[in-house]
């Protein structure tokens, strides 16, 4: 099929062998690539109640339609688990430049099972797969050794993807580094590859993927960057990043603060975006073939942090960091996001990890707990959560069986196991039912649905809200098929994707197809997480969220009815029965 190789490679670490899997045009149409993918290979190779940390449990990288094309959106890639955060589905996506050469492997996925005897990395091209030592990087940081498997790699343009100390002691909340900052960084994916004994993977390869109208294609892509090169949105991210939210999310009350007790931080000027210029020099950094650059590749100018070099921090990673932790200073911020970086660390859970360790310490119940705004001690709790010393060993295990020891379970903040972005759903009361009926645990990006709260652009009315909410959903599935850039939204849309479809594999589908497809694949998802044990119960916001309210005047509360006849919509426009369950299970 147009688009697609048409074949995944599996590779077995235990056994040291690989095979080849045909997939057929019509799987590829009915999973689209990337996330739909993703479920296909997970719910036919992955055995149920697998442990997310044995060898049993796969891992599986995979690009998309869209990817290794001009297309400015599609220099991203997914890679897929059961996840050791959640238990439950795992996904996470990260941009940079590996996707063109991961593609041109000649495989639309690679599936990865069992477990190395010894540390290891991978060689994989078009020409075939390597087993090769990775013993002296065991313990090395994300930066070192990615500069080392790309030199021992020697392939020609080659990419690489690696773990840090976190993923390979198994800290649940552990990432996947690449380009050196960026990272797939949700949901524990770093430790299944740790656990797996991998190290790092090198891409290369000449194979080109076969599009069904390269002149439609390159057509498309002349018209999008005439037209979206210069728009506000786009010198907007080209000049600030993501960083500009700060004052946004802040000025809404939405900004989470002091571990979820504020919805804005008393100094949040100190890590804004005009104060990130104004401390470091901040320059663009662009993902491959894209012209709106939010990267920020920033150096310290002055302090004790001068001359520290970081792309960012995003936004997330100021919340976290910043936001949940009382770190009012951008340069602070970005010193604690090197050290994540280097031990591949998860920020956004980092953050909220550290978060809950102040709290647990100022109730006495731990002794050697940070406190709020105390960099220094919070950058020792990374290096004690990714090495597994002291404390740093509970909190290793994830939010939710670190509060269940400590007591605090009424007091962590997390869905599925997995706690929130910065997008407060008390006050934007969308995200209360985007956090919790996501698969992959609370997460914003499986909607979206905060950009149309903080443009006021979301109904008031519960079903329309649900059914406005729905859309945003099932477009950011398809765009995790094909796997496209989020902050292209704006630009792209349904018809956006339609002429991408239509260009890279021929097919022809209007908005509701399109739908009908990004619903296939949420359906999919939820199938294999029913079988891992989810329940009506996991579709739920903490406790806490409903009880303490943020704001100036504490307007602003979660509401459970509301969440409830939101949660019924869902279900019913899913054509999922009362209990979110899909027919035939």
């Amino acid at each position: 099929m147009y688009g697609f190789h048409g074949k995944t490679l599996h590779i077995d670490l235990s056994e040291r062998t690989i095979w080849e899997e045909e997939l057929s045009d019509d799987i590829l149409r009915e999973t689209l690539g990337g996330k739909g993918l993703a479920a296909h290979l997970l719910r036919t190779h992955l055995p149920a109640g697998v442990e997310p940390l044995a060898p049993e449990n796969l891992l599986v990288f995979a690009t998309g339609p869209a990817s290794d094309t001009a297309i400015p959106a599609a220099s991203r890639f997914g890679v897929y688990a059961k996840s050791p955060l959640t238990g439950l589905f795992g996904e996470s996506y990260s941009g940079g430049h590996v996707a063109p050469m991961m593609k041109r492997t000649g495989y639309d996925a690679i599936v990865i099972g069992g477990a190395a005897t010894g540390p290891t990395y991978l060689s994989i091209t078009d020409e075939g797969v390597e087993f090769r030592d990775a013993a002296d990087l065991w313990g090395e940081t994300t930066d070192v050794a990615e500069e080392a498997l790309l030199e021992r790699a020697g392939i020609d343009g080659g990419q690489a993807l690696v773990i840090g100390p976190a993923g390979e002691n198994l800290v649940a909340f552990a990432c996947i580094k690449n380009n050196r900052w960026r990272s797939a960084g949700r949901n524990g994916m770093g430790a299944v590859m740790g656990s797996k004994g991998l190290k790092g993977l090198v891409f290369g390869g000449s194979t080109r993927a076969e599009l069904a109208d390269e002149a439609g294609l390159r057509e498309y892509v002349r018209e999008m960057v005439a037209e979206c090169r210069d728009t506000k949105r786009t010198n907007l991210m080209r000049t600030y990043g993501t960083p500009y939210m700060v004052a946004t999310t802040n000025a809404a009350h939405a900004f989470p603060s002091r571990y979820w007790a504020q919805g804005s931080l008393e100094n949040w000027e100190g890590i804004s975006a005009r104060e990130m210029h104004r401390v470091m020099d901040v320059k663009p950094k662009a993902c491959r073939g894209c012209f709106m650059a939010c990267g920020k590749l920033s150096t310290v100018k002055s302090g004790r942090h001068r001359g520290l070099t970081i792309e960012g921090p995003e936004y997330e990673t100021i919340y976290a960091l910043g936001g949940i932790c009382c770190v009012d200073r951008i340069e602070e911020v970005a010193y604690l996001n090197d050290i994540c970086d280097k031990l591949g660390l998860d920020t956004i859970s980092g953050g909220n990890m550290a978060g809950l360790a102040i709290e647990a310490g100022m109730r006495g119940k731990v002794e050697e707990a940070p406190s709020y705004g105390d960099v220094d001690g919070i950058a020792r709790l990374f290096e004690d959560i990714a090495h597994r010393r002291g404390i740093g060993d509970l909190l290793a295990r994830g939010v939710r069986e670190a509060a269940r020891e400590l007591g605090l379970e009424d007091l962590a903040v997390h869905v599925k196991g997995q706690e929130p972005a910065g997008y407060d759903p008390r006050t934007l009361r969308g995200m209360s039912l985007g956090y919790a009926v996501s698969s992959r645990g609370a997460c914003h990006l499986r909607s979206s649905y905060y950009m149309q709260e903080l443009d006021h652009q979301a109904p008031e009315d519960l079903l329309e809200k649900t059914a406005d909410f729905l859309h945003f959903e099932s477009r950011n599935a398809l765009e995790d098929c094909l796997i496209l850039c989020r902050f292209y939204q704006k630009f792209i849309g349904w018809d956006g994707m339609a002429r991408i479809l239509a260009v890279t594999t021929g097919m022809q589908l209007d908005e509701r197809e399109m739908k009908a497809l990004a619903m296939g694949a949420t359906t999919a998802v939820k199938r294999f997480n029913l079988r891992e044990g989810w329940s009506r119960a996991d579709d739920a916001l903490p406790a806490r969220l409903f009880e303490e309210p943020v704001g100036p005047e504490g307007e602003f509360v979660a509401d459970r009815e509301e969440l409830e006849v939101m949660l019924r919509e869902y279900y019913r426009l899913h054509g999922w029965d009362a209990q979110g369950v899909p027919s035939g299970e």
